[in-house]
Order: structure tokens, then C-alpha cells, then sequence
């Protein structure tokens, strides 16, 4: 595992605030506030001590505004980009003698104000969108018209998700709720079945952990924080199968007396009223989720502590300032990223074959992880994949009687890396973001940051 921040002149030196990965080719296209969408091609190390570089390709100029948050389709033949004031753009990729060029397809008009976050359907035909207008939109891409609205959110729709087995869209606003929407298909006058998501749980509170011998009252705390959170961003995520939600931008309270945590809140797919797990984090918020399309198979001859899954999934979790990977199989995170940039983290995508991770930051500039073939493990084969189909019924293990007790490392990598860009500025006489990676053991232990399970 290698990488870090890449010193080139991504978008003008104004700030990146959206990546993505193509699917096929495994091009980076990023969107920043100088308007543009730029395409990059991902070059491997050339040794141990240096990290992936990017190599500009081209330029998608059609925006008049910031662009916020572009996504690939599955197929990798579409291409929609969201930016301030509303704009909403779906390209599509058309070839050429030389080689292939994206030309502006549709413009979808009807938000009314900055769209900060999307997520397309597994077959290409719809795109879920959210927006500074308080809405949420689906919308039927090939008529490029509104398929539904929706409104319940009171405040600023800032992460979108679409489950991949099609049944549930989720929301997250700053006004701290996360909605679930269930598709409950109108049989139109011609007797077909259209899609109609309604909504099926609003999550906001929680009751608070008390002592048995307790003489207080049970208390409710909001499980999200509110519009004050420094970030446009609150990017969530299902697993690739849909067995669960991670959910970012999470304050967790231990009792009425402690400090919140930030945290990241998962959602079993066979409870979506309640999170089953959080997964605390340092002293930033967490805003975006990002899952690993590879599956790998097992470590261990059976899975992990909390998720009971045939196979393993790899995910990434962002704060404003840290970047954390996890397993399903292991309790702490597989490694740690901290003091990557010198402002907020925007977003973060892999590559369609696993091999790097990108973030990008309002500072300017990105940052590429480069994986080794072993560090993440091997895939999980077909064969595999037959066993597991009757496998998977509660992907997320009962909820234990108590919560893990957990300490934060993750600070003291943050402090560390403060005093690595100290140094750093002092010898070359100039600022430049440093990583901090520290690969963590798959052995849990007492001081790390683990996930935690939350009582009925």
C-alpha cells in the first residue's frame, strides 16, 4: 500500500469537490469549482517510495457553475454531473477514429438550486438526485424528465444511495434525519408497473444507554449532526449486495453526561428503522462512504465479529480530515490515513479493479492509495459464490448486550502527521499535504478505533 497527495494542477488550484472512477476503463474523472470535469488517466508507482501519478486526458466544459458531484452509470456508457444553481448534465460516450469522446446527451431542469449529490440505478435508466432545494428527484433518464419527487426532507438533501437490489432509496439532510424510501410499484391505465418510492422510515433519534439501576428518565438524542457541520457532503453508501447502509455525518452520545463522538452508522438491511452498528471516529465529522466494488473472499475460515457474510467487503470512511478502510471481516480498521490535506476531504472512489483509491479535497488537490495485489486480499471466485447464495440472511450479527469500549488512535496519527508537515515545511521551506498511512493488524485490540454495536 503506497500513495499520496499529487502536486499537479487538478483544477486550476481551486477546490476538487467530486471524483469518480469509470467502471471499464478505470479513468478519474474529477469536478472542482473552476467549473470543469476533467479526465485523468491513473499510472502506477515506479518504486517503493513514490506513490501513482495522474496523466490529464481531457476536459468536459459545459458547466456554468461549481460542479459539485459527477457519477459514472454502471455500463460506464453514461456520465451525470451535478453542479451549482440546479445544473444536472448527462453525458454520454460516443467513439471516435482516435479513440472515445463524452458529448453532452440531456439537461435535466427542474432543481432549483445547488445539487450536491447523486446516485444511478443498477440498469442505467434512473438517477437519484439531491439538492439544496430540501428534494430529492428521481428521474427517468431516457425520457430525461422527473419520475418522482421527494420532499420531506426540512433542510439541505446532501447524500443520496440507491439500493442495488432496486427496492429502497435513502436520504440524508442536514435537517439530522435519514430517510428510507420503499418502492411500492402504481400499476398504470395500461396495466404496466412503474416505480414509487414512499417513505418507510425516518430515522433521527435514539433512545439514550442507561445503567439497569438508573433513575432517569430515558432520554432521546438526534443521531446526526445538524446544519453546522462544516461540509455540503454527506455521502452514504449500500453494500454492493444491499445486506446494508452505512451512513456518514453520525453524533453519537455513550450516555447523558459524555461528550458526542462522530461516528458512521450501519444499517442492517433486515432492520432499516434503527442503525445496528457505528463506527466512531476521531474529532472531525464523517462525510462520505465509499464501498469497494471487488468482493474478496474470507481471511478466516469464518467471518467476522459483527458481520455475518460469506465473503468480505472493503469500504472506505472520510472525516473532514482522515480517511479510514474497513472490513467486514476484521473489528478495527484495516489502515489509516490522516493529515492528507490542508481543508475539508469533498469525496472518494475506487477503481473498478481495486487497485487505487482516490480522494479529493477543497485544498486543490487529491490524493491516490495504490494497493498492493495481497493487501487487500484475493476475490471471491464464482465457485464461492455459489455456496454463499442460500447464506446470506442477516448479514449483520445480533446486536451484543453491551458496547466495545474504544480508544482513539486515530488522533494520535492525526498529531503525528501535524508534526510530519512541520517538518516537512521547515526542510523544503514550503507547504505541501503529507500522508500518514498505518496499516493496522486484523487482531483486535484494546486500543483502536473498533466499531460498536448500539443496544435495543
Amino acid at each position: 500500500m503506497r500513495g499520496g497527495t499529487v502536486q499537479i494542477n487538478w483544477h486550476d488550484t481551486k477546490p476538487v469537490l467530486t471524483l469518480d472512477f469509470h467502471p471499464k476503463s478505470g479513468l478519474l474523472a474529477t469536478g472542482g469549482a473552476d467549473f470543469d470535469i476533467k479526465l485523468w488517466q491513473i499510472n502506477p508507482s515506479e518504486g517503493e517510495n513514490k506513490g501513482p501519478t495522474a496523466s490529464y486526458q481531457s476536459s468536459l466544459t459545459y458547466h456554468g457553475s461549481a460542479v459539485n458531484v459527477l457519477r459514472f452509470s454502471p455500463s460506464g456508457g453514461l456520465l451525470a454531473s451535478g453542479a451549482d444553481g440546479g445544473e444536472l448534465i448527462i453525458w454520454k460516450l460516443h467513439p471516435t477514429d482516435v479513440g472515445q469522446t463524452w458529448k453532452v446527451l440531456k439537461s435535466l431542469s427542474f432543481h432549483r438550486k445547488d445539487v450536491l449529490d447523486m446516485e444511478w440505478s443498477t440498469d442505467d435508466a434512473h438517477l437519484i438526485t439531491g439538492s439544496v432545494d430540501n428534494s430529492c428527484i428521481i428521474w427517468d433518464v431516457c425520457k430525461g424528465s422527473v419520475h418522482q419527487i421527494l420532499d420531506g426532507h426540512l433542510h439541505y438533501v446532501q447524500g443520496v444511495s440507491w439500493d442495488p437490489l432496486g427496492h429502497y432509496v435513502a436520504s440524508l439532510s442536514s435537517d439530522r434525519t435519514c430517510r428510507i424510501y420503499g418502492n411500492k410499484p402504481l400499476t398504470t391505465s395500461k396495466g404496466l408497473k412503474t416505480s414509487n418510492y414512499a417513505a418507510q422510515h425516518v430515522i433521527t433519534k435514539a433512545e439514550q444507554q442507561l445503567p439497569a439501576d438508573s433513575k432517569i428518565l430515558s432520554t432521546k438524542t438526534h443521531l446526526f449532526h445538524d446544519e453546522t457541520l462544516p461540509s455540503f457532503f454527506r455521502r452514504l453508501a449500500w453494500s454492493p449486495d444491499g445486506s446494508f447502509l452505512v451512513v456518514p455525518a453520525g453524533s453519537y452520545k455513550f450516555s447523558s453526561t459524555s461528550d458526542s463522538v462522530n461516528t458512521a452508522y450501519i444499517f442492517s438491511r433486515k432492520d432499516l428503522s434503527r442503525p445496528a452498528l457505528q463506527l466512531p471516529a476521531s474529532g472531525k465529522p464523517v462525510i462520505a462512504v465509499r464501498f469497494c466494488p471487488i468482493v474478496f473472499s474470507l481471511r478466516a475460515h469464518k467471518s467476522g465479529e459483527f458481520f455475518k457474510l460469506p465473503y468480505r467487503y472493503v469500504f472506505a470512511v472520510a472525516t473532514l480530515n482522515s480517511l479510514y478502510i474497513y472490513d467486514t471481516e476484521s473489528v478495527p480498521p484495516i489502515a489509516i490515513f490522516a493529515g492528507l490535506h490542508y481543508a475539508a476531504i469533498t469525496d472518494i472512489s475506487w477503481s473498478p479493479d481495486a487497485k487505487y483509491l482516490a480522494l479529493s479535497s477543497q485544498d486543490g488537490y487529491c490524493t491516490l492509495v495504490e494497493f498492493d495485489r495481497d493487501d487487500l486480499g484475493s476475490p471471491f471466485t464464482i465457485s464461492e459464490a455459489e455456496k454463499a447464495k442460500d447464506e446470506i440472511k442477516n448479514p449483520v450479527d445480533q446486536v451484543p448486550t453491551e458496547v466495545i469500549n474504544t480508544t482513539n488512535t486515530v488522533a494520535e496519527a492525526e498529531s503525528k502527521a501535524g508534526r510530519n508537515k512541520k517538518e516537512t515545511e521547515a526542510s523544503e521551506g514550503k507547504a505541501s499535504p503529507n500522508p500518514v498511512s498505518a496499516p493496522v493488524s486484523n487482531k483486535p485490540a484494546k486500543r483502536r478505533i473498533t466499531p460498536m454495536a448500539i443496544d435495543p
